[in-house]
């Protein structure tokens, strides 16, 4: 259950994120980070020039080298970019041809090095050039940037906290209450729009987590432009092994 203090009502989008920031729970896998390799479940939508490319992807990543292996499965492209990615959509991986990709030293390279920053203020010079501070894009860039961290490398519990102080800092962020993402994930979700586009982050009211990311773009070609569920992430001993669902909370 998210804090009290996060979803109360007549509360700024800043003030519920620094709440949620400062009552992150640890998560199961906080305590399995001597295991050599990461992994990462993530289903992804996104737009190329058309047509939405859509990937189920699993990855292990060796912290010792960046060596690794990844399983995609891959969706028919569906024409078009005015899509809403639903449940039923989701069902129709396990049924998609599966591609193993053997990844040798340093071929799958993290968006940050290694420790990513947990001062929120490094975390935004890292992610989005301070140059760039003044641009109407910029608040995008430091939304999209923690989605690519997210779904790059494993966040422990300090790390989402300053994920969180950073979400925290940005003055446009809005709240959107509590919604279920397409995976049936409940969580506190959170947006930013700037530069003719609107991300939405889904984030666990309880460990900090981002649970998914929606952007979509207006202008032109108005429609979906990613879309992308973080299903499991965690450590484990051997590239063959998965990381088991953590239990749901007591309520």
């Amino acid at each position: 259950m998210p804090p009290p203090a996060a979803t109360g009502p007549n509360l700024t989008a800043q003030q519920r994120l620094i709440a949620l920031a400062a009552s992150v729970a640890a998560t199961p896998a906080d305590d399995t980070t001597d295991r050599p390799y990461t992994y990462l479940h993530l289903q992804m939508w996104n737009r190329a020039t058309n047509a939405i490319i859509r990937t189920d992807l699993r990855r292990w990543r060796r912290g010792a080298d960046n060596s690794g292996r990844e399983i995609t499965r891959r969706l028919p492209d569906m024409l078009g970019v005015d899509h809403r990615p639903d449940p039923d959509e989701r069902e129709l991986f396990a049924r998609a041809p599966q591609k193993t990709t053997q990844y040798g030293r340093d071929a799958l390279r993290h968006y940050l090095p290694e420790p990513p920053p947990t001062d929120p203020t490094a975390l935004a010079h890292a992610l989005a050039p301070p140059i760039l501070a003044n641009e109407p894009a910029y608040p995008l860039l430091l939304a999209s940037g923690i989605v690519g961290l997210a779904t790059s490398q494993y966040l422990n519990q300090e790390q989402r906290t300053a994920t969180l102080r950073l979400l925290a800092s940005i003055p446009t962020i809005t709240y959107q209450g509590e919604t279920t993402d397409i995976a049936d994930r409940t969580g506190l979700t959170f947006a930013v729009t700037a530069d003719g586009s609107t991300w939405q982050l889904i984030i666990d009211g309880r460990t900090g987590e981002l649970l998914a990311a929606h952007e979509r773009v207006t202008g032109k070609r108005p429609g979906l432009f990613s879309y992308v569920l973080i299903l499991e992430r965690g450590h484990t001993t051997t590239e063959a092994e998965e990381v088991a669902e953590p239990p749901a909370p007591v309520e």
